[in-house]
């Protein structure tokens, strides 16, 4: 019995040994040092994404509009199209997340503005890749389990999203399990 329990152990140490490595090369995820919101507002057109439960039905054609807002809360509408070419739109809103003055750290809720008050409601919607010219984003948050990548124009060419691809590796997102968003022109 001692014998399985030393050998359990073992195994239990060199696994950890092998795998602290992988884990301590993944840099913590970063927002771009600044955004400036008017320059980001427009429409995007989604190229790639995480799954994620709340775009489970999406086929193709995701866009957002972004519309910067007097109070300087942004207007966020997200819109797809599902099965039997029905459109799904949602609309929500981001803020600033508290103590951050970049415009890259928002937090974004699409419940109804009397239930968003509620702390927990809000999801982190941080910028942590934007090409200078704002002719693409990548959107992600502190954990990495969801990301989008986003572009101004319905589909980005291959040599940019090969870039794209590469320096999100980099970064640590695991790009092997994204999602190819269709885009009709």
């Amino acid at each position: 019995m001692k014998l399985i329990h030393a050998y359990l152990s073992l195994f239990a140490l060199i696994s950890a040994l092998l795998i602290a490595p992988a884990w301590a090369q993944v840099p913590p995820v970063q927002s771009v040092p600044s955004v400036d919101a008017q320059r980001y507002a427009g429409q995007w057109f989604e190229q790639t994404r995480l799954p994620n439960f709340f775009q489970s039905g999406c086929l193709g054609d995701v866009v957002v509009n972004y519309r910067v807002q007097p109070d300087a809360s942004i207007e966020v509408i997200n819109r797809c199209r599902e099965a039997n070419d029905k459109i799904n739109q949602v609309q929500g809103r981001a803020v600033a997340a508290s103590g951050d003055t970049s415009g890259a750290r928002l937090k974004v809720s699409f419940l109804p503005s009397w239930l968003q008050w509620v702390p927990f409601t809000q999801a982190d919607y941080w910028v942590v890749m934007l090409d200078a010219d704002y002719r693409y984003a990548v959107v992600s948050e502190p954990s990495r389990k969801y990301m989008w990548v986003l572009s101004r124009v319905p589909v980005m060419d291959a040599a940019t999203y090969e870039i794209v691809m590469a320096e999100l590796k980099l970064k640590g997102y695991p790009v092997e399990g994204l999602i190819r968003t269709p885009q009709r022109p």
